[in-house]
């Protein structure tokens, strides 16, 4: 028993003697935090635009009847022109009374406007004149919001995306240089983006106007889209 003994106490020491040191954590490397910028400018291929129609009548009957007419006349022109079914979207249908106000005395009504608008929406710019002109020719006279848009974003994410990444990078060498350093890996990116539009183009047509003659056709063009892509990279210095 007491040779056991002797030999677990001397064992214990040099367990104790092989055990490995604990590792020192390395340490966190120096950063350089920029964010970059780049631009694409897009050709739009869609555009939209509004086009209601506005009917009023002494009675309610007649106020929608009127319109049905008239609104039904219109999208059959949008289509005879080439809209199809999916191109041509009823937006809003509303029904108002008319009322005059006499001093004294309550509100009395006359008769009732209906209105009701649909939204054209076409992947083909060149036509967008010439739907408008149908528009207004088949009875149209309430138009606007004219917006041309680009249907795919993604079409100038890769240049966008490179340009802004390049962008980053030229502003990280740049300060790693002032400082007497070198620029190493990207350790982290994200991105965003935005597109700039332009402002909707008013195309108005007065509510009730006499038509002396045919609508001739609208001038319209479609300009260009600017989509903006912006990263953040952190980037390693040596």
């Amino acid at each position: 028993m007491k040779r056991f003994l002797l030999l677990v106490s001397i064992a214990l020491p040099l367990a104790a003697q092989t055990a490995p040191a604990p590792r020192e954590a390395p340490p966190m490397p120096e950063t350089i935090t920029v964010n970059g910028k780049g631009r694409v400018t897009l050709t739009p291929d869609r555009f939209t635009f509004t086009a209601g129609v506005q009917s009023s009548a002494p009675t309610v009957e007649e106020a929608v009847n009127e319109n049905n007419t008239k609104m039904s006349a219109v999208v059959a022109a949008l289509k005879r022109a080439g809209a199809t079914d999916q191109e041509v979207r009823t937006a809003n249908f509303t029904i108002f009374p008319q009322q005059v106000y006499e001093q004294g005395k309550s509100p009395r009504v006359v008769g009732y406007q209906a209105n009701n608008t649909v939204i054209v929406a076409k992947r083909d710019v060149a036509a967008a004149s010439k739907l408008l002109q149908v528009a207004l020719n088949a009875g149209v006279n309430e138009t606007s919001g004219l917006n041309f848009e680009v249907s795919d974003p993604a079409r100038g994410r890769d240049q966008g995306l490179r340009a802004a990444f390049d962008d980053a990078r030229s502003q990280a060498a740049l300060l790693a240089q002032a400082a007497s350093r070198s620029l190493g890996r990207a350790m982290t990116i994200s991105t965003a983006s935005s597109e700039t539009p332009p402002p909707p183009r008013p195309v108005y047509a007065m509510a009730g106007a006499a038509k002396a003659e045919a609508v001739s056709q609208v001038p319209v063009e479609s300009g260009s889209r600017e989509i903006t892509f912006y990263v953040t990279v952190v980037f390693e210095m040596r």
